[in-house]
């Protein structure tokens, strides 16, 4: 059910091919550090890249001016997660300042959802899931810097989150733990579990993928990637409503309209799309659009074709008129258009391509949604873009401080 993420490289060596990809989107920041292919490789990278910047691991950062922002990846390492920090430019361009411990474990492996790291809507605070010690960590941020402030068990593997105001919800992903969590955010960053918020999903083999609040914070749906064979339907969304006190109801089974569903992003309180990936089937990844009315989903566009491969990651442009996919198999980014009506058509099946063994994962964007950035799973890296409607232009890559081919999940911008 997860051998893609094995069978797509995983612990696989960082090669020549994949940074020469890696040109045809700008370049590569931090492109001496490419030495880990090897001394004749590294003389090779540095003549066919332009370096965009640096910035040393483990120091540096703070303040940044009103045109600029950070971004925040996560190592998702076993013996130490950490989080990797990056300053944005007033052009968008990622200069990577340092790191911090989340003082929590990893998993290794790619988390598999969406959301594994989030700031809070006022980017004074950011939260990142340590699935492999079943907490989540809370840091304030000021800047590009981040204070370590809290640590709370948030139940059996933690492996996304969703915010809205002073509530956050945790999406547990073990088989033991197929469920949801919520907590209290106090004005200092720190949770507090919520009595009586913990629900499980509608399948005790859902394989989540992502979970999230509705606009107004009345709703929380969550999608199940695996298909459920005794249960109706057997392809399913779960959606949950959100009571005054964040205390949230049983789930309710809404059918998918297309196999494995991966993540989703609402475009306000009733209506959502969800990247479909097809169980990696080459080719058949798709995006459908739902009309969302309390705990009821209705398609309204059924399974739009991308022809890319193993689509799982997805956001909505700050007007909602736009949405991009990650696709990890194709190792590129599709553009969407919606309509007012929330029905969708595919604008570009390849807005941008990151190499084919780049192995694309989270996708972040700033407030505006000037930039757009999509971190590189496979070649350890940040790439860049800027936002001009549906089109993306290529800014570079920053790359360092991340695992290559090696679990980094988890991406939030400012």
């Amino acid at each position: 059910m997860e051998l893609r993420r094995r069978r797509l490289g995983l612990r696989a060596v960082l090669t020549m091919s994949a940074l020469v990809a890696a040109t045809l989107i700008g370049g590569v920041t931090n492109a001496s550090e490419a030495s880990v292919v090897g001394p004749s490789a590294a003389s090779a990278v540095s003549a066919a890249f332009t370096a965009a910047g640096g910035g040393g691991y483990g120091g540096g950062g703070g303040q940044v001016g009103a045109d600029e922002g950070a971004a925040f990846a996560m190592t998702n390492a076993t013996a130490d997660n950490r989080i990797v920090r990056y300053q944005r430019g007033s052009g968008g361009t990622l200069n990577r300042v340092g790191s911090i411990s989340t003082r929590g474990l990893g998993i290794g492996v790619d988390l598999d959802t969406q959301g594994p790291l989030r700031l809070s809507a006022d980017h004074k605070f950011l939260y990142a899931v340590n699935a492999g010690s079943d907490d989540v960590t809370v840091f304030s941020v000021n800047g590009t810097e981040l204070r370590f402030v809290q640590k709370v068990y948030a139940g059996d593997q933690p492996v996304s989150l969703t915010v809205h105001g002073s509530v956050l919800y945790v999406l547990d992903g073990s088989v033991a733990s197929n469920s949801i969590r919520g907590f209290s955010v106090g004005a200092d960053g720190r949770l507090r579990p919520i009595d009586g918020s913990i629900q499980p999903l509608s399948s005790p083999i859902a394989v989540p993928g992502d979970i999230e609040f509705s606009p107004d914070g009345s709703l929380i749906l969550v999608t199940q990637k695996t298909t459920a064979n005794t249960l109706s339907p057997t392809i399913a969304i779960d959606s949950f409503t959100v009571n005054a006190h964040g205390v949230a109801s049983k789930a309710k089974r809404n059918e998918s309209a297309g196999i494995r569903p991966f993540a989703l992003a609402f475009r306000n309180n009733h209506q959502a799309l969800v990247v479909e990936s097809f169980d990696a089937s080459a080719g058949l990844s798709a995006v459908s659009s739902y009309d969302v009315r309390d705990r009821n989903l209705r398609v309204n566009s059924k399974s739009v074709p991308s022809g890319q491969t193993d689509a799982c990651w997805i956001v909505i442009t700050h007007d909602g008129q736009f949405a991009f996919t990650a696709n990890f198999g194709s190792g590129t980014i599709s553009s969407y258009r919606i309509r007012d009506s929330g029905s969708i058509d595919l604008q570009r099946d390849i807005e941008a391509f990151t190499g084919a063994t780049s192995q694309p994962v989270d996708l972040a964007q700033t407030d505006d949604s000037k930039y757009l950035y999509l971190l590189l799973r496979g070649t350890g890296g940040v790439a860049s873009f800027a936002v001009n409607g549906g089109a993306l232009t290529q800014l570079g890559v920053t790359i360092g401080g991340l695992p290559v081919a090696d679990g980094a999940s988890g991406l939030a911008v400012y």
